[in-house]
C-alpha cells in the first residue's frame, strides 16, 4: 500500500557527511543578518526551488556550489533543472554568484563564491552588502617589521684605579725583541678597476697596464652607477672582439663610451621609500547566475545580466514567428519527399 503524503512540499535531503567542500576561498558564503531557520522557510517558492533552497541552506560555508555537485546530491532533478532553480533563487533574492581576484603580481587568480541568504533580499540590499564586502577586502598597509631587539652584549666591567702598589724589586731584565711595525693594508680598488684589471685573464689581447686601468676606471664606474653588474660589463667589453687588437686601451675606451647602457631604476630604493603603500586591490564582480557573465553588482539586477534578465522578465524565450513555423514545416516536408524511394 502506497504511503500517503499529506503535504505536497518536498523535504530537502539531509546533507551527506561526504559532501565535497570547495577549495579554500571558494564555495558557499553565508550573508549576515538572517532570520532564524523555521519550517516555513521558502514557503512562497515553487516546489523545485523550495527543495533546492532547503538543501543549500543547510550546507556549511565553503561547500561546493557547482551545479554538477548539487545535482549529484539531489536525485530528483538533473543539472539543467538545478541551474534553472538557482537562477530563480537569485531572482528571489536568496543568492548571488561573485568572482574576485586574489593575490598580487603574477600570482593573481580568480576566486568564485556564492553568497547565500535564507532571508530574501532586494537588489539594493545586495548592492550595499557586496560593496561592503569589497571594501573589507581592501588590503591594509603593511607596517614595516619592528627591528629585532639585540640582547646587550656583556662587557667586562671597567677597571677601577687601585691604589698604587708597593714597588717590588725589579726582576732581572732579559733582552726583548724589537716591536714589529704593522704593515699598512693594500689600497682598496673599486669594482670598476678590478673588472678592467681582470679583462686580460678573460682574453689575453685585452691586457691593460696600471695606467690604463686608472684612466679607464671613471668610464667603467659610470656603467656600474647605472645599475649593471661587473659580469655584464665584462661580457659586453669582451663580446665580438676583432681578430687583431693593436691598442687594447683604445678599443676598450671606445666601447665604454659607445655602449654605455641606459640608467636603470633603483627598485630597492623605491620599495623602501614607500613601505606603507597598499597593494593594488581588485573589485568584486557579480556573475550572471544564468550565463556567467561578470559585471558590477548594480549592472546585474536580480543577479542576471541584461539579456538574461530580459528573457526572464518576458517569461521565457520569445515565441517563434508564424512565418518561421511555416518555413520549418515546408523544409521538413521537402526532406521527407527527398527520402521517399523513387
Amino acid at each position: 500500500m502506497a504511503t500517503q503524503h499529506h503535504s505536497s512540499a518536498l523535504h530537502a535531503p539531509a546533507v551527506s557527511a561526504a559532501y565535497p567542500m570547495a577549495k579554500p576561498g571558494y564555495g558557499k558564503r553565508t550573508a549576515p543578518g538572517q532570520q532564524a531557520g523555521a519550517r516555513d522557510d521558502f514557503a512562497l517558492l515553487p516546489t523545485r526551488e523550495r527543495y533546492v533552497a532547503g538543501f543549500v541552506d543547510h550546507l556549511p560555508d565553503g561547500a561546493s556550489m557547482s551545479v554538477k555537485q548539487l545535482a549529484k546530491q539531489l536525485p530528483l532533478y538533473g543539472q539543467q533543472a538545478i541551474s534553472t532553480a538557482l537562477k530563480a533563487l537569485s531572482v528571489a533574492g536568496h543568492l548571488r554568484r561573485v568572482r574576485c581576484a586574489v593575490g598580487a603580481g603574477d600570482e593573481t587568480r580568480w576566486v568564485f563564491r556564492t553568497f547565500w541568504s535564507r532571508t530574501a533580499r532586494d537588489n539594493e540590499w545586495w548592492n550595499t552588502y557586496l560593496a561592503t564586502e569589497n571594501a573589507s577586502r581592501t588590503t591594509v598597509p603593511v607596517k614595516p617589521p619592528a627591528p629585532t631587539a639585540v640582547p646587550q652584549q656583556r662587557t667586562a666591567p671597567e677597571a677601577t684605579p687601585d691604589p698604587a702598589p708597593t714597588p717590588a724589586p725589579a726582576p732581572a731584565t732579559t733582552p726583548t725583541a724589537p716591536p714589529t711595525v704593522p704593515t699598512p693594508p693594500p689600497a682598496a680598488f673599486s669594482p670598476a678597476y678590478l673588472a678592467l684589471a681582470q679583462l686580460g685573464r678573460k682574453d689575453h689581447r685585452l691586457g691593460l697596464s696600471i695606467d690604463d686601468c686608472t684612466t679607464l676606471e671613471p668610464l667603467a664606474a659610470q656603467w656600474l652607477d647605472r645599475g649593471v653588474t661587473t659580469d655584464y660589463l665584462t661580457s659586453t667589453l669582451t663580446a665580438g672582439l676583432p681578430a687583431q687588437i693593436d691598442s687594447p686601451a683604445g678599443l676598450l675606451r671606445r666601447r665604454l663610451i659607445d655602449k654605455l647602457p641606459p640608467r636603470l631604476p633603483d627598485t630597492t630604493s623605491t620599495a623602501s621609500a614607500a613601505p606603507n603603500t597598499p597593494a593594488p586591490t581588485h573589485r568584486l564582480l557579480v556573475e550572471c547566475t544564468d550565463c556567467g557573465r561578470p559585471g558590477p553588482p548594480e549592472a546585474l539586477p536580480d543577479g542576471l545580466c541584461r539579456p538574461c534578465h530580459t528573457v526572464h522578465s518576458a517569461g521565457g524565450p520569445p515565441s517563434p514567428d508564424p512565418t518561421q513555423i511555416a518555413a520549418v514545416k515546408a523544409h521538413m516536408a521537402n526532406l521527407r519527399d527527398l527520402l521517399k524511394p523513387v
